[in-house]
């Protein structure tokens, strides 16, 4: 029975299996842009495993912006989207589609306050 080295296998982060819709932004060798909308099957405070259908190279540096509803900016948390720099660090290939793997450029925060204290609302039965 092999062992397994628990320092050279273990996350730093823990992952989310949860599916996200996310836009892909990359830019080719030629300086050219390209915009995919794609999913994030799993995502950590320093990656996400993403599925799109257009294959990317290693080392493919990559905008993935999270859409999300615009009452955030109304308000007053901040813009309708975030936007995270990551960088491909390994592609598997999947029938019609690529499995990309990516390495934020700096870790997600897990603990930021919040600028303004959310208002919870309870609905009259």
């Amino acid at each position: 029975m092999a062992t397994r080295n628990p320092g050279k296998n273990a996350r730093k982060w823990t992952r989310l299996h949860l599916s996200i819709p996310v836009f892909v932004r990359t830019r080719d060798e030629n300086g050219k842009d390209s915009l995919e909308f794609a999913t994030a099957i799993n995502i950590s405070a320093g990656g996400a495993l993403v599925v799109v259908r257009r294959s990317l190279p290693i080392a493919t540096r990559v905008s993935l912006e999270v859409p999300s509803a615009p009452i955030g900016a109304a308000d007053g948390q901040g813009a309708g989207s975030k936007v995270i720099q990551a960088k491909a660090v390994w592609v598997a290939h999947q029938d019609d589609y690529h499995l990309l793997g990516l390495k934020f450029n700096r870790p997600l925060s897990t603990d930021m306050p919040l600028d303004k204290p959310i208002r919870k609302t309870r609905l009259a039965v």
